[in-house]
């Protein structure tokens, strides 16, 4: 079958199924085949992976994974799209289709039944509504991933990459990069896509780490101490700690804590690194004690 790469191809397969695009699924297929292999290249696929692809339309890009993978499984959430993946991906016997809410899957028990439990590879054109549910879910859940490549919103791509003291810098920068290693592959304009989204895209892939680059005695306060820093971002540390509901800490404890880290009290969390937050949040448990 010729390649759904080929935009013709897209419009007589969509226009024989009378596919109408679902905006609640944020559904934007890809039509560019050079953006494809540079999808497929920046994931370092090879015939020993499984890979999971989340939402895979028509399936344009299942078919270069299926040719590059040993095994492919591709989560798709619209019921409407089943028949056509059942059309597009039939001459290839490695790739198995799931109607299913990727949100819903208990992905670490799918790798357990389909890999033995060994790493797999994901590989998605994510809608832009649920990127960071999604890659957040895997990344907390532990799921054993080798990596995530997947085509985001440009702006969520620059923000995952982001350096202390740039204005991208947040959150999720410190999330991602506690769990993985990002890497920006390519830059995608609007128009290799079917319907054309309104903003520019991005591939990125994220590399897990072995371990975490940074030990702390208590991950999930680090990152409850990492969101009340950036919740309001121009106040200062201080005051942003001191403010949010999910921490317990008086000013003095705070004051404290940042003194023992070598920070000035008037600090604002996007100019501390990974490393300084994983100490601070250590610091705060020991004034606790």
């Amino acid at each position: 079958m010729e390649k759904l790469s080929n935009p013709q191809k897209t419009i007589a397969i969509i226009q024989k199924y009378e596919f109408a695009f679902q905006k609640k699924f944020g559904q934007n297929f890809l039509i560019d085949e050079h953006v494809l292999r540079k999808i497929i290249a920046a994931s370092e696929i090879t015939e020993d992976d499984m890979v999971l692809e989340i939402g895979p339309g028509i399936g344009t890009m299942t078919q270069y994974l299926a040719e590059a993978a040993g095994r492919v499984t591709a989560v798709e959430i619209d019921k409407k799209l089943i028949p056509i993946l059942r059309e597009t991906l039939a001459a290839y016997d490695n790739v198995e289709i799931l109607n299913e809410d990727i949100l819903k899957v208990d992905i670490a028990r799918l790798t357990e039944e389909k890999n033995g439990g060994k790493p797999i590879k994901v590989v998605a054109n994510l809608p832009y509504y649920i990127t960071t549910p999604i890659i957040m879910g895997l990344l907390e859940n532990r799921v054993p991933v080798k990596s995530i490549t997947v085509m985001v919103q440009k702006e969520v791509a620059l923000r995952m990459q982001a350096q202390p003291g740039k204005k991208d810098y947040g959150a999720l920068s410190l999330a991602v990069q506690y769990y993985c290693e990002p890497y920006i592959a390519a830059n995608v304009p609007p128009n290799c896509f079917i319907p054309r989204p309104k903003v520019g895209s991005a591939v990125i892939r994220l590399t897990a780490h072995e371990k975490p680059p940074v030990a702390v005695a208590d991950e999930k306060m680090m990152f409850r101490v990492i969101r009340a820093s950036f919740n309001q971002r121009r106040k200062t540390l201080v005051n942003g700690l001191y403010n949010s509901p999910e921490l317990d800490f008086s000013k003095e404890e705070i004051q404290n804590a940042l003194e023992k880290l070598g920070v000035s009290a008037g600090v604002r969390g996007e100019m501390l690194t990974l490393e300084q937050f994983a100490r601070l949040t250590d610091f705060l448990m020991e004034g606790k004690k």
